[in-house]
Parts: structure tokens; sequence; C-alpha cells
């Protein structure tokens, strides 16, 4: 059966997850950061619950509640208190300008189509186009992880890279089973505690969450 509105609803939240991946790359604040990352986790929750009532996969409307407290609750909310805690200050510092790193990400989206269609074409979820819009997301938030200095706005880099990779799941394979989703939420929040645990240890030591000065220290 089709479901024209629904399948228009999901390529629409696709692109803009993927212009949520292009604002990060753009912008000089933490805390605006912060904020593209919370309209992710409502835009990968609302895709998967729409991906779920289409196909009727029940444990899709489960994923979407858990990717909703994790990624627009819970994560945010801890950020928010390591940032406060950290002292950090507001700016982004960035190791490519504005224009150069745009470019880049274009060419990384016109790559993940192309690599994606032979496998959109494979897959017979009612949302299989869309696996190009999961690995371009996945793609540039790698960039992003490669273009900033600072410690903490790498880790919103994963953790929209980790978006990606479960928006692909979800529309090439109806994600995962639910043992898994529930394993990879706990990882994904056990490792932002220990990112937060090891951003106080590299402030006390080196009085800065600027990685090209613990690289330096390193070399020396």
């Amino acid at each position: 059966m089709n479901h024209p509105f629904e399948q228009s609803l999901i390529g629409l939240l696709g692109g803009l997850l993927l212009l949520t991946v292009f604002a990060m790359l753009s912008i000089r604040r933490i805390f605006s950061m912060i904020r593209i990352f919370v309209l992710q986790g409502i835009i990968l929750s609302a895709s998967t619950l729409t991906v779920g009532l289409v196909s009727g996969e029940r444990h899709l409307l489960f994923q979407s509640i858990l990717t909703f407290l994790l990624k627009v609750v819970l994560l945010p909310v801890l950020l928010y208190r390591l940032i406060r805690r950290l002292r950090l200050r507001g700016d982004v510092e960035v190791v490519l300008n504005v224009p150069v790193t745009m470019v880049s990400g274009i060419l990384l989206v016109i790559f993940s189509f192309a690599v994606a269609s032979p496998l959109a074409r494979m897959a017979m979820t009612v949302s299989s186009g869309l696996i190009g819009v999961g690995l371009a997301t996945v793609l540039l938030s790698f960039l992003v992880v490669l273009t900033r200095r600072k410690a903490v706005t790498q880790v919103l880099g994963l953790l929209s890279l980790e978006n990606g990779l479960l928006f692909s799941a979800t529309n090439a394979t109806y994600g995962m089973p639910m043992v898994v989703e529930l394993g990879v939420a706990m990882d994904v929040l056990v490792g932002t505690l220990l990112f937060g645990v090891f951003f106080f240890q590299i402030r006390d030591t080196f009085e800065k969450l600027d990685l090209d000065r613990l690289e330096r220290t390193w070399e020396d």
C-alpha cells in the first residue's frame, strides 16, 4: 500500500535533518550547536515514529520515544550542565572557514547519494530513498568533528553522527531489535558521562579544552 503523505513527510524530515548538520558546520556558538542537536533529536524521533506507523513495526514506536527522551531531554541537560561547570566560552573554534566547509559538505552530500543509490534500490522499506540522507548526515557530522578544535563540540559532532546512523538504519532495515536499541542508548549515555569526566581532567591538567594544546603537549 502506498502512503504518499507519510512518505513525503519522512522525506521532509530527512531534508531538515540534513540541514541541521549544515547548520552545525556554519555556526560558531556552543549553545547553538546544542540547540541544533535537540532539533535533530526531535526530527529523528518524528521520522522514526512516522516510519513505524506506516510500516507497522511496533518497536520503532518505542524507539521514537526512547530517542526523544535521550536526545531531546536527557543528553542536552547533561551537556548544558557540563559546559556551565567547565565555564566554557560560547565561541566555537574552527579549523576551516565557513565557505570552504560548506563546499566540502556539498561534495560529501553528492558522494553520499551516489554511493547510497544502489543500496536504496535493493532496500524494501517505505523510505529506502532516504538512505543517502542518512549517509550524508554521517559524513557531514564527521566533518564537524574534523573542523572543530574544542573537545565538547567534537563530541556534539559524534552524537550527530550517531543520529545519522540511526536514521540510516531506520530507513534501510526498519531499525534494530529492541534489545540492541536499548544497548546503544545506554552506550551513548555512558559515553557522554565518560566524556564529561574526561573534559574535567583536561581542564584540570591543561586549563583549556583546546585539543591543539593537548597535541602539542603529547609531541613534547
